[in-house]
């Protein structure tokens, strides 16, 4: 059975993920590769994973950074309390870190992370005697992950389906250290690879700088596109991918549940995209898309003409439930009478629309504008809509 990932940067896209889908949510503690998402604490850890069990999910724990030596003695303790709470998994790539895991943690199975950049069959085979799942390199292609599986058949196998690719190796970055002293591989990265450069010849002076450019607009050359491979599900399940992961632990929940309903759908429709699945990946913010290395090399890999994500539609609400004919819901972007909202539900009102024809706060006063961010409305439909849908607008 394949695994669908989701990413959780907090306990509501935690929540998301699995009403949308999701087999299982990978998330992070104090020592994870996104210190800038609201990363849980210790009680936090142990509520989700209580609750990710009562719904038959697996919840894995990012331990990715790279530890320095003064980082062990707490990571220590960390890994033993990962035990204790029941932790699906922990996620690393540190050697040092999987040998203290081994030793302090025993029960805990490893996960050896995407950083480790692991791209042939022997290292697949180094590290099987270590970690019970790989988590390939992006660089990697269909026939090279059909090698590795059939070299290591055993090793349950991970990959990338969806999201922001790094310039770098697997994310393995200096560029946000040396620019901003911001450290990447401490899960601090500034994103230095989006940014506008400049570039000049050594021996003029300093004013002579020539903004790159291409084709009339900025070029950023270190700018990735982003990945989707929703249009080959079925080849990576043959090559013996096992969990399907979707990057985004710092994007929000209207991006966790577009994009893991149009794969868990996919995934039920026998691993074939339908237009309208694939037309749900525009609805949320990205970059142009890419296959990057899956169907072999690709030198159309970068986005030159902007770093900005972009999007078709706003996410407007947060469904809270159903009330007397009227959907509760925090509003999360303005919207107004009259307007056309779509429905973004895993169940039977998936892109169904409802016209916002009244609209009422708490007091029962009727709302023309609906521009007050996170206030509790209610709108009047005759479609019954569930606590966690989603009401979206296009632009």
């Amino acid at each position: 059975m394949i695994e669908l990932l989701a990413p959780a940067g907090d306990r509501l896209k935690l929540d998301t993920a699995v009403y949308f889908g999701a087999d299982a949510v990978y998330f992070g503690g104090g020592f994870s590769l996104r210190a800038y998402c609201k990363n849980f604490t210790d009680q936090e850890l142990k509520d989700a994973l209580e609750f990710l069990h009562g719904q038959n999910k697996k919840g894995y724990i990012t331990v990715n950074i790279f530890p320095k030596n003064k980082d062990f003695e707490k990571i220590k303790d960390n890994l033993i309390y990962l035990q204790s709470i029941g932790v699906d998994a922990v996620i690393m790539s540190d050697p040092g870190l999987i040998d203290l895991c081994k030793k302090v943690a025993p029960k805990l199975k490893i996960h050896l992370s995407t950083q480790a950049n692991t791209l042939n069959k022997y290292s697949a085979k180094f590290w099987g005697d270590l970690v019970s799942r790989i988590i390939l390199a992006r660089e990697l292609s269909i026939d090279e992950i059909k090698e590795i599986k059939d070299f290591v058949p055993e090793l349950s196998l991970e990959a990338f389906v969806h999201g922001a690719m790094c310039i770098s190796y697997s994310g393995r970055c200096l560029l946000s250290n040396y620019l901003s002293n911001r450290d990447a591989n401490y899960g601090e990265c500034v994103q230095a690879c989006r940014w506008e450069y400049q570039i000049r010849e050594v021996s003029r002076t300093a004013e002579n700088y020539l903004t790159i450019l291409e084709d009339g607009k900025t070029s950023y050359i270190l700018n990735s596109k982003d990945l989707c491979l929703i249009e080959h599900l079925d080849e990576l399940k043959n090559a013996g991918v096992d969990s399907f992961k979707i990057e985004g632990r710092m994007k929000s929940e209207y991006y966790v549940a577009t994009v893991t309903n149009a794969y868990k759908k996919t995934i039920l429709n026998k691993f074939k995209p339908t237009e309208e699945l694939t037309a749900e990946l525009y609805k949320t913010g990205h970059r142009q898309f890419t296959t990057a290395y899956l169907l072999g090399e690709n030198l159309n890999t970068v986005a030159y003409d902007t770093s900005k994500p972009a999007q078709s539609y706003d996410y407007t609400g947060l469904v809270l439930g159903y009330e007397n004919g009227y959907i509760k819901l925090i509003q999360k972007n303005r919207f107004r009478e009259g307007d056309i909202l779509e429905v973004l539900s895993p169940g039977k009102n998936f892109n169904k629309q409802i016209r916002a024809s009244e609209i009422l706060d708490e007091k029962g006063q009727r709302v023309a504008d609906a521009k007050l961010v996170e206030q509790v409305l209610f709108l009047k439909s005759d479609i019954k809509l569930n606590k966690n849908d989603i009401l979206r607008r296009k632009r």
